[in-house]
Parts: structure tokens; sequence; C-alpha cells
């Protein structure tokens, strides 16, 4: 955990009202994988340009929103570069609120120095109106898979108890469940039974909401949804046995979390396009 006063350590951001009758609008990007330079590509796919036409569709359809979520690998080489590129791409977006949290990729000091001791982008917990996002941090330094430990898990039981008339959305970057693709299900949250046995002492968890897994998943676990989207790069094939890339374009997943506590969602993606995929490239 970082030192006190750290944005990284930053707890709560300042509870406001909405203006749309309790509704709350939030599009997640996620698995950007940037490089410090402009032409870096993950598996063949250039990441910068793939995100710039994934902004500018959200840009063009979806721009009446309240939150961008960032859910982490949002830079490939953890470079302050990379990092600076993002802040960048997301600015014709003129979001009126946006927070990132870590990937396995990413390099959390990079992303405090980058965005400023001052900045609330990386709060833990945001309030607004009748619902609260928990924004946890599911990453093992120089690790792939995840893991939330006793301290990110007591961060999720605090706020779930301490508002528990607030509808909440619970987000990391690793998938807590399998997706059935056999490669990635080694890389799930380590921990994910000690995650559930917070979730299933609280009754006001609406969703759950990830990245890390370059595909999209819809489920629902004791009347919670289970979401997953895709990368705004390259996509993984789903229920693959070992590494595999598939052909879908990048994409987003926009949410309107309700008054009464449903949620309504979807993943679009980019119109398909062009690009060879890198198949000397066996991991990512």
């Amino acid at each position: 955990m970082p030192p006190p006063g750290s944005p990284r350590s930053r707890s709560f951001s300042e509870e406001r009202g909405l203006s749309s009758a309790g509704v709350l609008k939030v599009i997640q990007v996620t698995d950007s994988h940037l490089f410090a330079t402009e032409d870096g590509r993950l598996l063949g796919m250039n990441t910068r340009n793939s995100l710039g036409m994934v902004v500018d569709l959200i840009s063009a359809e979806y721009s009446d929103f309240d939150i961008l979520l960032a859910t982490g690998d949002l830079s490939q080489d953890h470079s302050p570069e990379s990092y600076r590129a993002f802040e960048a791409a997301l600015t014709p977006l003129s979001a009126p609120e946006t927070f990132w949290y870590p990937g396995n990729h990413d390099h959390v000091p990079t992303m405090q120095g980058v965005l400023g001791a001052d900045s609330p982008v990386m709060t833990r917990v945001v309030r607004r109106g009748v619902w609260q996002l928990v924004l946890l941090d599911s990453t093992i330094p120089g690790k792939v898979p995840g893991h939330l430990g006793a301290a990110e898990l007591e961060i999720l039981d605090q706020a779930l108890a301490e508002k528990p008339g607030l509808h909440s959305l619970v987000c990391f970057h690793h998938q807590p469940v399998p997706v059935h693709c056999k490669w990635l299900d080694t890389q799930m949250i380590k921990d994910a039974t000690a995650l559930f046995e917070v979730l299933d002492r609280h009754d006001n968890v609406r969703g759950v909401l990830w990245g890390h897994v370059h595909q999209e998943v819809d489920r629902e676990r004791n009347g919670v949804r289970l979401l997953a989207t895709p990368s705004t790069c390259v996509q993984f094939a789903p229920g693959s046995e070992d590494f595999g890339v598939d052909d879908e374009p990048p994409g987003f997943r926009w949410l309107t979390l309700q008054a009464d506590g449903s949620i309504e969602t979807g993943v679009v993606r980019v119109p398909p396009f062009d690009f060879e995929i890198d198949y000397s490239v066996k991991g990512y």
C-alpha cells in the first residue's frame, strides 16, 4: 500500500448529487496497452490508433455520460509517455469525471507521477447519488495473476458496510471467476473465494466489473451482475485452451446505473478493420 496522503490511498471522493433522477451513466475503457512511442503495437495492432478509434466512437455516439472508468493495463511498457498519451487520448471526451486504477502491466508510482499528487483520478471509493463505485487494486507487482489481499478486501468491506443504502459497483482489473480460457484462467484473482465472502455479506452489491481478459463477459451470481469488457486494442479468443488472438475489433462498455439498483449495459465495438496479427508473439 502507498503511504498515507498519496493519490492511490485517497479514500473517498466527495458525495455529489446527479442531475438525471439518480441515474449514473458510466463508460468503461480497458486494456489499452499504450507504449512510449506512437507506433507501439501489441500483437500487430497499433494501440494508440485503436484507442483513438474507440474514443472517436464514444465522442460521436455515447458522449452523454457522467464517469469514465479506465480499468487497468492502460500502458504496456509503464512509461510516463504512455500514461501521458492515454490522458491526452481521452481529452476529446471532455469527461465530467475520470477514474483510473492499475492492471498487471501498469506501474502505480508512474501513474501517480503523471497525474500529480492532488489528482482525484485514482480515488478508491466514488459516491454519486444512490450509487458507489469501489475501485480496487488486484495487481501483484511484477506478476501477471491477480490478488486482492487483506488491505483491499478491508477497503471493500468498509465501503459496503458504511453505506448500506447505496447500490454498489465493485471494480478491479483481473477476473474473479473463470472465463473458460484455460490459459487466461491461470491469471484470475487468487483469493476470489475471500472476495466473494465479503460480497456475500452485503446486500447492496449490484455488479462486479473488470478488464484483463480482452473479451466480453455478462453473467450473474447470487443476483449480482458479473461483467468483463473487450480491450480498446486486440482481443483474445474466447474458449481458447492456449494463448489465442481473436479477430473482433476494439470496443468499450457503457453502463446505466439506475436509481432502483438495476444495471443496463452493453458492449460497443468500432467497425471491423484489417490488421495483421503477429503470430510470432506467444504471450503479451
